[in-house]
C-alpha cells in the first residue's frame, strides 16, 4: 500500500506541490517572526522587503547574476571536458590513474576558502574565481566517469573480446554507454558545486574590494548594512542553483529516458 502511494506521488503533480508548500510555510514563518518581533530591516528584513529590494536593485543584481552564471557555466564546461578526458586516460592506463588520482583528491579535500586568497595573489580576479569554481566541479565528474568506465560487465567485455572488437570499438560501444549515466550524475553534482566555488571565489575577491558577481554584492551589502540587498542576492543565488540542477536533470533525462533504468518511467 505504501509503495503504491509513493509511486503515485512520484508520477503526479502533487510531487512538486509538496516542496512548494513547505517553502511557502517557511516564508510565512519568516514573515511572522519579523512582524511579531518588529525587527528592523538591518537585522532581518521581511520577505516583502526583500522582493521590493530585488525589484528596485534589479539592474545591479541581474548584472551580477550574469557574471556569476557565466563563471559557473564556463567552469562546468571545462570540468566536464577535462574530467571526462582524464577519466578516459585513467580507464586506458591504470598507472596514470594511480599516479594522478591522489592529486585530484588533494584538490578536492583542500578547503577552497583557504586557497582562494592565494589564487587572487597569483591570478587575475576573473581567472582566480573561475579556477575556484573549476576545482570543486572537476572531481565529481572525474570520479564518477572513472567509476562508470571501470564498471563494465565482465561478461560483456569478454563477449566483445571474443567477437574481435578492437579497443576503440569496445570503448565506443560498451564503455562509453556504461559510463554515461555516471558522467551525468557527476555533472549534476558538479553544477551545484561550480556555483558554490564561484561564490566562494567572489567572496574572497569581494573581501579584497574586487569583483562584480552576486557574492561580491553580498560582501558589499554587508559592509554597508544593506541587509535587504544581501538577502535579495542570496535569493538569486538559490534560484540560480535550482535552475542549474533542473537543467542538468532535464539533460540527463533526455539522454537516458529511452534505455536506462534511472530514467525509464520518470517522464510518465
Amino acid at each position: 500500500m505504501a509503495l503504491r502511494i509513493t509511486h503515485r506521488l512520484e508520477n503526479s503533480p502533487f510531487r512538486w506541490a509538496l516542496p512548494v508548500a513547505v517553502l511557502g510555510l517557511v516564508v510565512l514563518g519568516w514573515d511572522l517572526v519579523v512582524r511579531l518581533n518588529d525587527l528592523p530591516p538591518y537585522i532581518l528584513p521581511g520577505p516583502l522587503r526583500v522582493l521590493d529590494t530585488l525589484v528596485a536593485d534589479r539592474t545591479v543584481l541581474l548584472g551580477s547574476l550574469m557574471v556569476t552564471l557565466r563563471t559557473t557555466l564556463v567552469a562546468l564546461v571545462l570540468a566536464a571536458v577535462g574530467g571526462g578526458a582524464l577519466a578516459l586516460v585513467f580507464a586506458s592506463a591504470r598507472i596514470v590513474e594511480f599516479s594522478l588520482f591522489p592529486i585530484a583528491i588533494i584538490l578536492q579535500v583542500t578547503p577552497l576558502i583557504a586557497i582562494a586568497p592565494l589564487m587572487l595573489i597569483y591570478l587575475s580576479t576573473d581567472t582566480a574565481v573561475l579556477t575556484c569554481a573549476w576545482i570543486v566541479a572537476f572531481f565529481p565528474i572525474l570520479s564518477n566517469t572513472t567509476l562508470g568506465l571501470n564498471s563494465v560487465d565482465a561478461n560483456l567485455r569478454d563477449l566483445f573480446r571474443l567477437s574481435g572488437a578492437g579497443r576503440l570499438q569496445t570503448l565506443r560501444l560498451l564503455q562509453l554507454p556504461t559510463a554515461l549515466p555516471y558522467f551525468l550524475g557527476g555533472l549534476r553534482i558538479a553544477g551545484g558545486l561550480a556555483l558554490v566555488g564561484a561564490v566562494v571565489g567572489e567572496i574572497a575577491a569581494g573581501s579584497a574590494g574586487q569583483g562584480s558577481g552576486l557574492a561580491f554584492r553580498i560582501v558589499e551589502s554587508g559592509y554597508r548594512l544593506n541587509i535587504p540587498r544581501m538577502f535579495a542576492a542570496l535569493l538569486l543565488i538559490s534560484l540560480a542553483g535550482i535552475l542549474i540542477y533542473a537543467a542538468l536533470s532535464l539533460l540527463s533525462w533526455l539522454l537516458l529516458r529511452r534505455w536506462h533504468e534511472s530514467a525509464l518511467g520518470t517522464g510518465n
